[in-house]
């Protein structure tokens, strides 16, 4: 059983993400969304609101796919995760040039920690590619419309949040 990862904070979880796991779907078996609990970057949302919001996205790509997906929150190495879960690929959206610098140096750390595990790039479609769920965050708090960036779910959630309802 080929069994996939895509890491991420998911801070919210964009049309972008949702892209990214359509896509990855199609080549593994099993996909763990890997929900980084990076207390560094002060989320808007706790742990719980993003797994519950990735999980209800999921299950809809999940019946159109036909691949299981699952979430599975982490707070150590990415590689350490990738073993927890059996992973033998990583999956990482690639938006700009500059998102490559960042996973280059990424997926050479990883390949010293364990050379087995591979990781794979998928380009995010051009319609998605500015989507960045800091931007979204920014552009809602702002009151800006992010009806085009994000999920009816995750715009209903990011309003709550941010008092907007």
């Amino acid at each position: 059983m080929r069994i996939g990862l895509y890491p991420g904070t998911f801070d919210p979880i964009t049309l972008g993400h949702i892209d990214i796991i359509r896509r990855a779907s199609a080549l593994v078996d099993k996909l763990v969304i890997g929900v980084a609990i990076n207390r560094d970057k002060g989320p808007l949302f706790s742990l719980e609101e993003r797994v519950t919001m990735i999980e209800a996205e999921c299950a809809k790509l999940s019946e159109q796919t036909g691949t299981e997906i699952v979430v599975h929150p982490f707070e150590n190495l990415l590689i350490d995760c990738a073993h927890d879960v059996g992973a033998q690929i990583i999956v990482r959206g690639l938006r700009a040039v500059a998102d490559f610098e960042y996973e280059y140096q990424m997926v050479g750390m990883n390949r010293v920690l364990d050379s087995s595990v591979e990781t794979v790039f998928l380009m995010a479609e051009a319609r998605h590619q500015a989507i960045a769920s800091k931007l979204v965050k920014e552009i809602a708090r702002l009151d800006g419309d992010v009806s085009k960036f994000v999920t009816p779910l995750v715009f209903d959630e990011l309003r709550k949040r941010l008092g907007k309802i």
